[in-house]
């Protein structure tokens, strides 16, 4: 057999779905394995919806999940050029050459100034990898429009002829094309030509069973770049959608994925989307990421989510990023926590008001607090801040839980965040003194009640 050649083909309709994602990943995988070629092809005939924006939304994604593809000026993309990207928009020679050799065999004819594909009436057969062999009854197929009658080629017709031009070897592709094959498989056969290997992989389902489409929540990849998921987390989970590496592992590095990935392995059934498990899986390599790597990733996600961040002294910009880590896992998650420090005006969520500032002993607490940080000579460390926590619930015969919950909401303006006494640390003395003293100046106020 000649060397592994396997192709992604996306149409450029302004998103990369994440099942379009997850297929080109595996043609990815299996050419890095088999030492083959990935080729990249946009099928970008249809002229009314194809714009260089919706073209660069697939080159992005692909960048930014690590998919490189081999056959273009520097393998980056971005440039239409005969050694690719290839876009089928500029092979209209290509396609007029091979529908001639069709017209030549008498199977075509006419019709209201389209061009039809006479489609054999006996059954025809898909030798699957994944599915195995599939028959299509043919009796009643309709013949295959191959040519508009505005002169522009169809799907079916120039995916053939790409596949052919190309020596791909295997498509890979999802389940939902497999009706599509047998269709394909009559025009190589009128042509005299050898057809690739199909592995049609499982669909990806939405929670409610149906398959995921762009309307789903969580259906474009960008979606997860845009919320600080990690390219490395959201690849890995990718994977297990519809092939597994055995041996019940879910954390595979990228090299074991490549050295691992093999068509017979991939399931024959459907996959659910899991969002949840997406969540945990990112999780993982965020907390295994090295510490260079997770601040120059960390500061890009506040640079695009928090830009205010980047007008807070370094040094609680640094620490407070350090205490979040192994309280959050995205970098969206990350500019979230940042908003109540970008100033000293923070907002009180209505949790904090229900739950702390609405006990009828919070202004004395409070008060008993600002004495106790008052009272603390030098800088702030985690054994005086949590002194003076637990020296207030002692004297107020309370559990230090209880007073350790006010104090966040009073600092925060929020019931959850990174370990008290360590945010209290990074905050320093002054600026926790301010915090305290703001809050209970509102709560005597009366103006922290319950927020309309």
């Amino acid at each position: 057999m000649s060397s592994v050649r396997v192709r992604f083909a996306p149409s450029p309709t302004g998103l990369l779905h994440i099942g379009g994602a997850r297929t080109a990943l595996f043609n990815w995988l299996y050419a890095r394995h088999m030492g083959g070629a990935f080729v990249l092809r946009v099928e970008d005939t249809d002229q009314s919806r194809n714009t260089e924006e919706a073209v660069e939304v697939i080159f992005r994604g692909m960048r930014w999940l690590g998919l490189d593809w081999d056959e273009g000026p520097d393998g980056k993309g971005g440039v239409k050029g005969d050694r690719g990207p290839y876009f089928q928009s500029q092979r209209g020679s290509i396609y007029a050459k091979y529908l001639e050799k069709l017209q030549a065999t008498g199977r075509t004819y006419e019709d209201g100034g389209a061009l039809k594909f006479k489609m054999p009436k006996t059954p025809g057969v898909v030798k699957d990898l994944v599915c195995g062999d599939v028959t299509f009854d043919r009796t009643n197929e309709p013949d295959l429009v191959i040519r508009r009658k505005d002169g522009t080629p169809v799907f079916h017709f120039v995916n053939v002829v790409d596949d052919l031009e190309m020596g791909i070897t295997h498509v890979i592709r999802g389940e939902d094309h497999l009706t599509n094959t047998q269709k394909h498989l009559a025009l190589y056969e009128a042509l005299g030509a050898e057809p690739p290997q199909f592995a049609h992989i499982p669909l990806i389902l939405n929670q409610s069973g149906s398959k995921m489409s762009k309307r789903d929540d969580g259906a474009a990849l960008e979606f997860y770049e845009k919320a600080g998921y990690l390219p490395a987390g959201v690849r890995n989970y990718l994977c297990l959608l519809g092939w597994s590496p055995g041996e019940n592992e879910e954390i595979v590095p990228l090299d074991q994925l490549i050295q691992r990935f093999e068509l017979k392995n991939l399931n024959r059934s459907n996959a659910r989307f899991d969002a949840v498990k997406l969540f945990w899986v990112n999780g993982e390599y965020w907390r295994a990421l090295p510490d260079a790597e997770f601040e120059k990733f960390t500061s890009e996600c506040l640079a695009r989510a928090c830009p205010q961040s980047s007008s807070m002294e370094p040094a609680l910009r640094d620490g407070l990023r350090k205490i979040m880590r192994e309280k959050v896992r995205t970098g969206q998650e990350l500019a979230d926590w940042f908003e109540p420090y970008l100033t000293e005006d923070f907002a009180y969520s209505d949790d904090a008001r229900k739950k702390q500032f609405s006990n009828p002993d919070a202004i004395k607490l409070l008060s008993a607090l600002l004495a106790g940080f008052t009272e603390i000579s030098g800088s702030l460390d985690d054994a005086k801040a949590e002194a003076v926590c637990q020296k207030v619930a002692l004297e107020a015969s309370l559990k230090p839980a209880k007073v350790i919950h006010l104090v966040r909401a009073s600092v925060s303006g929020r019931t959850v965040g990174p370990s008290l006494f360590a945010l209290l640390t990074v905050l320093g003395l002054d600026r926790v003194k301010v915090r305290l003293g703001r809050t209970l100046a509102l709560l005597k106020e009366g103006q922290l009640g319950v927020a309309a």
